[in-house]
């Protein structure tokens, strides 16, 4: 007995020692450099790293900047596409499962942030990243194609997530954090800026927010001939995405029982969103809208709670003094004028 007690305990002894080695001791070798090689920090390490700046940092402030590296930037070299991870993000995006396999359509464009889920998590809890990671609510996010996403399947490419510029507002501090994805050539291929912001709690309003409130409303009416699309958010929206389409915080994980008993304050992911609207055009409007070179910018308004049922309204218009015809898309929540989502794609 005494034998078999001491085996259980030899085993656990070495299973600790393991994972302490790859999980920890590892993932701290690899961030002394900010230029990796296909092997990246794991997760748990990053989320012990997580929750100690949310046990030390508050919300809303800007924190010091530190000496020791004055620009957060991680690049990653030589990575390769996952078509399993690609086919679960055009399943949950509303794509389909079987989307890679059919003819003429390129990458989701939504896609390359997926592969920079955890770049953006180094970037986060990196010791020079100015705001606690807890509480980031995605405001705006541009994205650009410039090459057909479909390059990043020919061959081994580079993604970099870089701290753009801190903004001060009245409700806290936005931060701009850029993504690119560069072909094997060395060609810039997709690229994004996203919009995060740390409330500072003093202003509870909706992330519509006072200084930005010409923004939160349409800039023009919406034309007559305006295509509408009713799209059911089903419960399990938010566990089909927790791992791929997540808010960069392990809030997500922590959550996961309460939707599984139904808890309506569960909260659909902002790129969901995006993603949702931009497989409904192209279903309705053909893939020639969304082919690259193309630009696309978004809004978010309010939170999506799930389940639940959103309108998605898109329209053409005229660019001024030009014939190039830009696409406005709209998704607001089913049976009110709430608005979760504007945004416009343009060449």
């Amino acid at each position: 007995m005494g034998n078999a007690q001491s085996s259980v305990v030899a085993s656990l002894s070495a299973s600790c020692v393991y994972l302490v080695y790859v999980h920890i001791y590892c993932s701290y070798k690899l961030l002394k450099t900010n230029v990796l090689n296909q092997r990246l920090p794991s997760f748990v390490y990053l989320y012990i790293k997580y929750v100690t700046k949310a046990l030390t940092q508050r919300t809303g402030y800007l924190h010091k900047e530190t000496t020791s590296r004055r620009e957060v930037v991680y690049t990653v070299l030589n990575c390769r596409l996952e078509t399993p991870l690609l086919r679960r993000f055009c399943s949950a995006a509303g794509y389909g499962w079987d989307y890679p396999d059919t003819e003429y359509r390129d990458i989701p464009m939504c896609f390359p942030e997926i592969l920079c889920r955890r770049l953006l998590l180094m970037v986060l809890t990196d010791e020079g990243f100015r705001l606690s990671p807890v509480g980031l609510f995605r405001v705006r996010q541009s994205l650009k194609t410039l090459q057909p996403i479909d390059e990043l399947k020919k061959g081994p490419f580079m993604l970099q997530v870089r701290v753009q510029e801190y903004r001060q507002i009245d409700a806290g501090v936005e931060v701009d954090i850029g993504l690119s994805a560069t072909s094997r050539t060395g060609c810039l291929v997709w690229e994004s800026v996203l919009t995060l912001l740390s409330k500072n709690g003093l202003n509870k309003a909706s992330i519509c927010l006072p200084e930005n409130a010409h923004e939160c409303q349409p800039d023009e009416p919406v034309p007559e001939n305006v295509k509408q699309i009713e799209v059911k958010v089903p419960r399990t929206t938010g566990l089909q995405c927790v791992w791929y389409f997540s808010d960069y915080s392990p809030y997500r994980l922590l959550s996961l029982v309460a939707r599984l008993f139904g808890s309506r304050s569960q909260t659909a992911p902002s790129l969901w969103m995006l993603s949702i609207c931009l497989a409904e055009i192209e279903k309705h409007k053909g893939v020639g809208v969304i082919t690259a070179p193309i630009n696309v910018t978004a809004q978010f308004k309010e939170p999506l709670l799930v389940p639940g049922r959103v309108k998605i309204k898109f329209w053409e218009k005229n660019r001024d003094q030009s014939l190039v015809q830009d696409l406005s898309f709209h998704m607001q929540q089913h049976g009110s004028n709430k608005s979760h989502l504007m945004g416009l794609i343009s060449r």
